[in-house]
C-alpha cells in the first residue's frame, strides 16, 4: 500500500493509503491514527482497493483547524470520498472513526450499502461510563486499549526510543496535535447525540467487539444492537479496544461476511 494525497473542497489536505484491488473499502481510523502495526488494511486490500484516509491532525494531513464539530466530520468524510472518485464503497470504521463512519451512513444512507462499526464511539451508557482518555496517564493506556499491555506498549510507542530527548519530544508534539482533533469529537466525552440519527441508516451492519475492551466496554455493542436491529454482533476473544491490532483476522473474517452477503 501506498501514500497518496488529496485536496477537499474545504480545503483540507490529505494523505490517503492506497491498495489493493476489488470493490472499494474506506477505512476510518480511531484516535491512535493510522499504525503502521496494523495489519487490518493489508489483510483487507487482498480482496478490496482500500482507501484508508487520515484525518487532518494527524500525521501530515492538514487543515484540522477547518473541521470544529460532528457535522464537519461527517461531511469532510464524503467530500475525501468524492475527492477519491468513489460512488458507493464500504464504509468501515474504528472507535472514533466508527462514529464517523455511522454518522455518514446516517447523513447519505443512500450511498452505504455496507457498513463494518469496529468498537465505535458515539453513544453513552451512565451506568457505564467511557473511560476518559484525555485523563488517563500515557503509561496506563496499554492496559486499558490491550488484552495484553505488553504488546500494547510497543504498538502505542510506535518504537519510539524515549531515552532519546528529540524523539521523546516528537512523540509527545505529535500525540498532542491528534489528541487535538479527536477531543472535537470525544472530549469532554463521546457523546454527539448519534442515537438520535441512527434510525436514518439502511446499510447492512456488522459490529466487532473485543471480549476484553476496557475503554468502551462490550454492553455498547449491545445498545447498538437496540439501536441497529439488522446489524449483526461479533465478539473477538483475547482482544480489547485495539482489536484491529490484537486479533486483525478475526476481525477481516467478520467484516468478509458483511461484504459478501
Amino acid at each position: 500500500m501506498e501514500w497518496e494525497r488529496i485536496q477537499t473542497p474545504k480545503g483540507t489536505s490529505c494523505r490517503v493509503l492506497h491498495g489493493g484491488n476489488g470493490t472499494p473499502l474506506v477505512y476510518l481510523h480511531g484516535s491512535g491514527g493510522i499504525l503502521e502495526a496494523d495489519g487490518l488494511l493489508a489483510g483487507l486490500a487482498e480482496e478490496h482497493e482500500v482507501y484508508a484516509p487520515e484525518l487532518p491532525g494527524f500525521g501530515e494531513s492538514t487543515g484540522e483547524e477547518l473541521l470544529e464539530d460532528m457535522l464537519d466530520f461527517t461531511l469532510h468524510g464524503w467530500d475525501v470520498v468524492n475527492a477519491l472518485g468513489l460512488d458507493r464503497p464500504a464504509l468501515v470504521g474504528h472507535s472514533m472513526g466508527g462514529m464517523i463512519g455511522a454518522e455518514m451512513a446516517c447523513v447519505s444512507p443512500e450511498r452505504v450499502e455496507h457498513l463494518g462499526l469496529i468498537a465505535p464511539a458515539g453513544l453513552w451508557l451512565d451506568e457505564h461510563p467511557v473511560a476518559d482518555i484525555f485523563a488517563v496517564l500515557p503509561q496506563s493506556l496499554p492496559a486499558l486499549l490491550f488484552h495484553d499491555p505488553a504488546r500494547g506498549v510497543a504498538a502505542l510507542t510506535g518504537g519510539v526510543d524515549f531515552s532519546d530527548d528529540d524523539a521523546l519530544v516528537g512523540f509527545f508534539v505529535e500525540n498532542a496535535r491528534r489528541l487535538g482533533t479527536a477531543g472535537k469529537l470525544l472530549f469532554p466525552i463521546p457523546n454527539r447525540r448519534l442515537s438520535k440519527r441512527l434510525y436514518r441508516l439502511t446499510a447492512r451492519t456488522t459490529l466487532v467487539w473485543g471480549e476484553s475492551d476496557r475503554l468502551m466496554p462490550p454492553v455498547y455493542a449491545t445498545r447498538w444492537k437496540e439501536l441497529i436491529p439488522d446489524a449483526e454482533v461479533v465478539m473477538v476473544p483475547d482482544a480489547g479496544h485495539m482489536v484491529t491490532l490484537e486479533q486483525p483476522s478475526a476481525v477481516i473474517d467478520a467484516l468478509e461476511k458483511l461484504l459478501v452477503r
